[in-house]
C-alpha cells in the first residue's frame, strides 16, 4: 500500500465512523433471544448468587468494578489506583503508602486492564492485576478479601497502557510503555524531540510474581522507540514466548494521526522471555539506576509500607540475539491475542480490512531457517506470509480485540462497525455477528484468555450508549452487553450500566472465588501496634503534640465516647479497632468538619483517622456505616481547647459529671 493509499484509508475510516455517528450509531436489528427466554437465562431469583465474577477495569476512576454474571448486578466498587471516601482508601493513615510513587502521593490513575492470575493455562482464583497507564504502576489485588495489597511502580515507562498481561503460571506479570522516551540520566534525558530516532526508547517490563504472589521487577528489555498495545503470553505450545502490538513504527513524534499511518504495516513483537532468562543466568545484562516505588499492605497489621527502589536489570536485544523478532503486521495493531492451544496469534489492525492470524509452528520454522525479510532497527523481522496462518477477509470495519470460546471459534470487537464477528480459527470463515450499543471496545468471554475458556457467555464492552439509557446530561454512562454464545448464533441477554468508562475485564467462575473469601479477621492475629483488642484497652495517650486514641467501635458505640483535654496545635490520630467478628458488620469513623473522608473498619481490624483540629469547641464524631438498630447512637464527643490551656487529657465511656 502506497502513502497515499494508506491516508486514503485513514479518511475512510473516518469516514465511517462519521456515517455510523449520524445515524445515530444504530447498527441493524440484533439475533436477540426473546424478551421472555433473555429474561430467564440472566435472572438469578432471590437468595442465588451468579455463576461469574466479572472483574471489571474501571478507566479514568482507578477502580476496579466486581459485577455478577449473567445478572450485571454490581457488587463492589474495589479502590486500586484512586483514593476512596467510601471506605477511607487512601485517607486513612494505613493506605496512604499504598498511592507512594516516585512523583510522591499520587491518589489517581487511569486503570485499562485486568489480569487473572493462572496455574496451568487456567484461572485459579487468587489475584487480580490491574496496570495503571498514567504514572506506570500494576496493582495485586487479593479475591480472598477483594482489596489491594500491592502496588509496584515501573520506571523506564512512559504510560502503562499495555499491561498487566499474565504468563500461564503467572510467573510473570508483564508491562510495556505505550510512550517511547529517552532513558538514562538527566544528561541523556534531557535532547531535542526531533531526534526522536535516535534517542527515543521503549521498554518491556517483566515483573516476577512468587508464590504468595509478591512483585518485582525481574528485567527490563530495551526496545526500538515506538508504542505498544495489548498483549499475550503463549501458553502450551507457545509458552516461554510473549506477543505484543506495535504501532509508530514510523518513529514518528507530532501529529502522529497522520505521520504514523505512513508504512503499510506495524510489527507484532514476538519474545522469547526463556532466551532472556539464559542470558540472565549466564550474567549478561546491565544494572541501571532508576528510582521506582514498592507498596506492599501487611495482611495481619492491614498497614501499608512504601519502600523505594533504586536499580533494574536491563537487556537490549540488539545485543543479546534471539530475544525479539518482528512479524510484520496491518496498521496501528490494537492488540494481539493467542488462542487456547497456543497455536496461533491474532493481530488486530485498527484500520485494516482483515485479520491475519499467524501459527507459532511457522513462525518458529521461519525464525529457525532464518526466513527474514529484513531488519528493523537491528531487529529480524519474519516474512509475512511465512508466519501467516491465513487472513480473516471482510471481517468488519475496526476490528480491535479477540477472544476465544474454546471451540474452535474466535470472537472480534468492531469499534466503527459496532459489532461483534464470530469466525473460525482454523478456516477463518466468518460464521455470525451480532451488534453492540455501541462503538465496543474489549469483549470477555469467561476464561477466554486462558488455555480452557467457558464458553457460555461473552460480554461487550461500549464506549457509546446515546439512547439505551435515561438521560443523565451530556455524558451518558458507558455500557457493557452480555450475549450467550452457546449455540451457532450470538444472542443478546442484557444492557448493563458501567462504573467509569470500561477497558478490559476477566471473568471466572464463582466457585474458584467463593469458598476462599474472608468473611472477618481474627482479632488475635491483629498486629497493628494501636490495636485495642478488648474495651479494657481502650485509652488516650499524648505524646508531645500528639494524641493517640486508642479506641474500639462495638455495636452500639465507640470506647472511649468522650475525650477532652486536646488542644489546638495538637494532632490527634484515631486507631479504631473493630471488636466485630462476625461477617459483614464493618463500623465506619468520621469526625465533623474534618478535611478528610471517613474510615470504614472491617471486623477484626485497626484503621487510623489523622485529625488536625482546626477551633475550639466540641466536635462530635460518628459512626457512618449502619451496624444496628442503634447506629444512629453510635457517636461520641471531643472537647478542643486553646492551645495554652491546662485542661487535663482525659476519657470516659458511660458516665455523667455534675450537671
Amino acid at each position: 500500500m502506497t502513502t497515499l493509499q494508506s491516508k486514503k484509508w485513514v479518511f475512510a475510516m473516518a469516514a465511517a465512523a462519521l456515517v455510523s455517528a449520524s445515524m445515530g450509531c444504530k447498527p441493524t436489528t440484533p439475533d436477540a433471544a426473546s424478551v421472555g427466554d433473555a429474561a430467564e437465562r440472566v435472572y438469578v431469583k432471590p437468595g442465588t448468587h451468579d455463576e461469574f465474577y466479572n472483574i471489571v477495569s474501571g478507566g479514568f476512576n482507578g477502580q476496579m468494578s466486581v459485577v455478577g454474571l449473567p445478572s450485571g448486578r454490581v457488587l463492589r466498587i474495589l479502590p486500586v489506583f484512586s483514593a476512596h471516601p467510601e471506605n477511607g482508601y487512601g485517607f486513612s493513615e494505613e493506605s496512604k503508602p499504598m498511592l507512594n510513587t516516585s512523583h510522591g502521593y499520587v491518589p489517581w490513575d487511569d486503570l485499562h486492564h485486568i489480569s487473572l492470575s493462572q496455574t496451568k493455562g487456567e484461572h485459579d482464583g487468587r489475584w487480580a492485576f490491574g496496570n495503571a497507564n498514567n504514572t506506570p504502576r500494576i496493582a495485586r489485588v487479593d479475591l480472598k478479601s477483594f482489596e489491594t495489597v500491592e502496588i509496584l511502580e515501573i520506571p523506564n515507562s512512559s504510560g502503562n497502557h499495555s499491561s498487566p498481561f499474565i504468563t500461564e503460571n503467572t510467573e510473570y506479570v508483564v508491562a510495556s510503555t505505550r510512550f517511547s522516551v529517552p532513558l538514562g540520566g538527566d544528561a541523556e534525558r534531557d535532547v531535542p524531540i526531533n531526534t526522536f530516532k535516535e534517542n527515543f526508547k521503549g521498554t518491556v517490563s517483566f515483573i516476577k510474581v512468587d508464590d504468595e504472589g509478591h512483585m518485582s521487577i525481574a528485567f527490563q528489555l530495551v526496545t526500538p522507540g515506538m508504542s505498544f498495545d495489548l498483549a499475550r503470553a503463549g501458553k502450551g505450545k507457545s509458552h516461554g514466548w510473549f506477543f505484543f502490538s506495535t504501532y509508530n513504527s514510523e518513529q514518528a513524534y507530532t501529529l502522529l494521526e497522520v505521520n504514523a499511518s505512513q508504512r503499510d504495516k506495524d510489527f507484532i513483537m514476538a519474545v522469547n522471555w526463556k532466551k532472556a532468562e539464559e542470558y540472565i543466568a549466564a550474567g549478561k545484562g546491565k544494572m541501571t539506576k532508576a528510582k521506582y516505588a514498592h507498596n506492599v499492605m501487611d495482611h495481619n497489621s492491614h498497614i501499608a509500607t512504601s519502600t523505594m527502589m533504586e536499580e533494574v536489570l536491563q537487556l537490549d536485544p540488539v545485543e543479546l540475539k534471539d530475544i525479539i523478532y518482528f512479524i510484520p503486521c496491518p496498521k496501528s495493531p490494537h492488540g494481539t491475542d493467542v488462542d487456547p492451544t497456543g497455536e496461533y496469534i491474532v493481530g488486530s489492525g485498527k484500520l485494516a480490512a482483515l485479520i491475519p492470524v499467524f501459527s507459532f509452528t511457522k513462525l518458529m520454522k521461519a525464525i529457525e531457517a532464518q526466513d527474514f525479510e529484513g531488519e528493523y532497527a537491528g531487529i529480524p523481522v519474519v516474512r509475512y506470509e511465512s508466519a501467516l496462518h491465513g487472513e480473516v477477509k471482510k471481517p468488519g470495519l475496526g476490528p480491535l480485540h479477540t477472544e476465544f470460546d474454546g471451540r474452535g471459534n474466535a470472537y472480534t470487537s468492531m469499534f466503527v462497525s459496532s459489532e461483534v464477528v464470530k469466525w473460525s480459527i482454523e478456516t477463518l470463515e466468518v460464521l455470525d455477528r451480532a451488534p453492540t450499543y455501541y462503538s465496543v471496545g474489549h469483549l470477555s468471554v469467561p476464561g477466554g484468555p486462558t488455555a480452557k475458556p467457558h464458553g457460555k457467555y461473552l460480554v461487550a464492552y461500549n464506549k457509546i450508549t446515546k439512547d439505551r439509557y435515561l438521560p443523565t446530561g451530556p455524558e451518558l454512562t458507558q455500557s457493557a452487553q452480555l450475549y450467550d454464545i452457546s449455540g451457532d448464533k450470538m444472542q443478546l441477554l442484557l444492557d448493563f450500566p458501567t462504573i467509569g468508562e470500561p477497558h478490559y475485564a476477566e471473568a471466572i467462575p464463582a466457585a474458584l472465588v467463593e469458598p476462599n473469601s474472608i468473611k472477618f479477621y481474627k482479632l488475635e492475629d491483629n498486629t497493628h501496634p494501636y490495636a485495642a483488642k478488648g474495651e479494657g484497652q481502650a485509652r488516650v495517650e499524648r505524646k508531645g503534640k500528639e494524641v493517640h486514641v486508642y479506641m474500639t467501635s462495638i455495636r452500639s458505640h465507640f470506647s472511649p465516647d468522650n475525650i477532652e483535654g486536646v488542644k489546638l496545635g495538637d494532632e490527634v490520630y484515631f486507631h479504631v479497632t473493630n471488636l466485630e467478628q462476625d461477617w459483614d458488620v464493618p463500623h465506619g469513623f468520621a469526625i465533623k468538619g474534618a478535611n478528610t473522608a471517613e474510615i470504614l473498619i472491617m471486623p477484626g481490624a485497626t484503621q487510623t483517622l489523622k485529625w488536625v483540629p482546626d477551633r475550639v469547641g466540641v466536635v462530635a464524631f460518628y459512626c457512618t456505616d449502619f451496624c444496628s438498630a442503634l447506629h444512629q447512637e453510635m457517636q461520641g464527643y471531643i472537647r478542643v481547647s486553646p492551645a495554652n490551656s491546662d485542661v487535663e487529657l482525659k476519657y470516659s465511656l458511660g458516665e455523667t459529671g455534675p450537671q
